[in-house]
């Protein structure tokens, strides 16, 4: 069979390619020219005392870790800077991770002695960068596999990027810190001291990112300090509030896996329109808690983006297994053939609908071919595949994606390698793969309507306290940004991918990179500017890096 090409890493090679065949031009001497230092007024805010409160976006996180360089250029530090220039207090502390490489909760398992870093993109064998992700097929350093499309080992990370720590206890003063953000919570976990230990197996919310620099952490999940508590103690006169992109964003990153009882589940549900809008208000108003409770500082709001304009959701074609004629041809006689033998005749004993049937109806060409997927949507076939039709079982709810299917990155992991070292069981030629790595159209569009529910109830919030709050309209910022496809700004380009020298967004495709950060600055000052009067400058995007070029070993 065909070693089958991923075309989500050819637009990075490409960028590459381009950037280092274009001319480079150096003066010989270049003229030295005086900036002076922008300048602006705080209108009618107070920023002598800047706080910040959100999830991994505010924090700093990049390429799936919480490390130095990326908690450096958070988008709160950025956006502190920028008050500088407009009388805010340059200091802003935040609670130092102590790690080169951070730590990449999603992909680590600290139970078995699994620690690991930010991902990188990585060109082990100069056929074009990949994110060098931990995954079992493709983790740098692991041997070769029978599958026709691992080819040779892959050689290891090369230090720096080959170490990793777990979050150690912060060391510094907790008493003077800024930046409350904590990486991948939802927002109910910023109401409960649960999230400040103890861990605990049956302990969900606990969080090692908050517990190492929480007031007082909790030891039975009920008493102790909580998130939103620490950062309203920090008596700010300004605040940044960034709460519940997390909410959707987990559910659609883990493809939106079914979660019904008795069916393998995704990690991250969905929270509910109302437990959000509950949770928000609490967030802000409770009378103990609530942020804007019996203080009077001003703070701006950041509404939550749409998931589809991260790249982490529409870098990979829905059709990107690529076959040549005659892999298409040996399917096509073989598996679509015995498969849509078998939905015919579920069709003849009425179990599904012609219609079902022809949306599951394999189809193999030369060229680019849908990735074969499993639709928890469908209708289970497993109790009519036995006997003759057993060896269909993987097939039970299977078809191939069409264009309104959504394919995230971390369906790279295992597209094109084999089942059980198989190599006539491919995971998305000829074997399906799980829920967890395809969100689908109608997956998409709950996910969306879940998201304008909750901006909804953020920009009904920020009405009712119209004097203290203005809305960052972030979603509307992303995807005009996407729609735009680039912008320049300061001199630089950017673009909505990971792939430099452009990509305003990180490895992991999710979170920006600290020029992406910057950009998102400018759209919380923009909108802290019109609400107060004030003339904050603006984050100059040219003195922020970008997505690092590929490391080779």
């Amino acid at each position: 069979m065909k070693t089958f090409k991923f075309l989500y890493i050819l637009p990075l090679a490409i960028v590459i390619n381009l950037g280092c065949e274009q001319q480079v031009i150096t003066l010989e001497s270049p003229p030295v020219i005086e900036v002076p230092p922008p300048s602006g007024a705080p209108g009618s805010t107070d920023l002598s005392k800047f706080v910040a409160i959100g999830n991994s976006f505010v924090a700093g996180m990049q390429g799936q870790a919480l490390f130095n360089d990326g908690q450096a250029n958070s988008l709160a530090k950025i956006v502190a800077t920028q008050f500088g220039y407009a009388g805010g207090n340059t200091t802003f502390n935040q609670p130092d991770i102590g790690s080169v490489n951070g730590f990449n909760p999603i992909l680590s398992n600290p139970g078995v002695g699994l620690i690991l870093g930010r991902l990188v993109l990585f060109d082990p064998d100069g056929t074009g960068p990949r994110s060098a992700a931990p995954f079992a097929a493709k983790f740098p350093g692991s041997p070769a596999t029978t599958c026709p499309s691992a080819g040779p080992s892959t050689p290891a990370l090369p230090a720096p990027y080959n170490t990793a720590d777990f979050p150690a206890a912060f060391t510094g003063n907790k008493a003077t810190l800024n930046n409350f953000a904590v990486p991948l919570i939802y927002l109910g976990q910023a109401l409960t001291p649960a999230t400040g230990g103890p861990a605990s197996p049956t302990n969900p919310a606990y969080s090692p990112f908050y517990a190492r620099f929480a007031s007082s952490p909790s030891v039975d999940g009920v008493n102790g300090s909580r998130i939103i508590t620490d950062a309203k103690a920090a008596a700010g006169t300004f605040y940044l509030i960034w709460l519940g992109f997390d909410d959707v964003l987990l559910y659609a990153a883990t493809g939106a896996a079914n979660t019904s009882p008795g069916v393998p589940s995704g990690t991250y549900p969905m929270t509910s329109t109302g437990a959000f809008t509950g949770q928000m208000t609490a967030a802000l108003n409770d009378p103990t808690i609530g942020l804007l409770s019996g203080t009077s500082f001003k703070a701006v709001i950041g509404n939550i983006p749409k998931f589809t304009d991260l790249p982490y959701f529409y870098t990979v074609p829905w059709n990107t297994i690529t076959l040549d004629a005659a892999t298409a041809s040996t399917l096509t006689s073989s598996l679509a053939a015995n498969y849509n033998g078998f939905l015919d005749q579920m069709v003849a004993n009425a179990i599904i609908t012609s219609e079902e049937r022809n949306k599951r109806r394999l189809t193999y060409i030369a060229g680019k071919n849908g990735v074969l997927l499993t639709d928890e949507t469908l209708t289970d076939l497993s109790p009519y595949m036995a006997g003759p039709a057993a060896a269909l079982l993987p097939y039970a709810r299977a078809r191939q994606a069409t264009s309104t299917d959504l394919v995230p990155l971390a369906a790279g992991s295992i597209l094109g390698t084999c089942n059980g070292g198989n190599p006539q069981a491919v995971w998305g030629v000829s074997f399906p793969v799980a829920d967890q790595f395809i969100v689908t159209a109608t997956e998409t569009a709950e996910i969306l309507t879940r998201t304008a529910e909750f901006n909804t109830a953020i920009s009904n919030l920020v009405t009712a306290n119209s004097t203290r709050l203005a809305l960052a309209d972030i979603n509307k910022a992303y995807s005009d940004f996407v729609t735009a496809k680039a912008a320049v700004l300061n001199g630089v380009t950017i673009t909505p991918s990971f792939a430099p020298p452009t990509g305003a967004f990180s490895e992991d495709g999710l979170h920006p990179n600290a020029r992406g950060n910057a950009f998102t600055a400018n759209v919380f000052i923009d909108a802290i500017n019109a609400k107060f009067g004030a003339t904050i400058p603006k984050a100059d995007l040219s003195k922020y890096v970008g997505t690092g070029l590929p490391i080779n070993p």
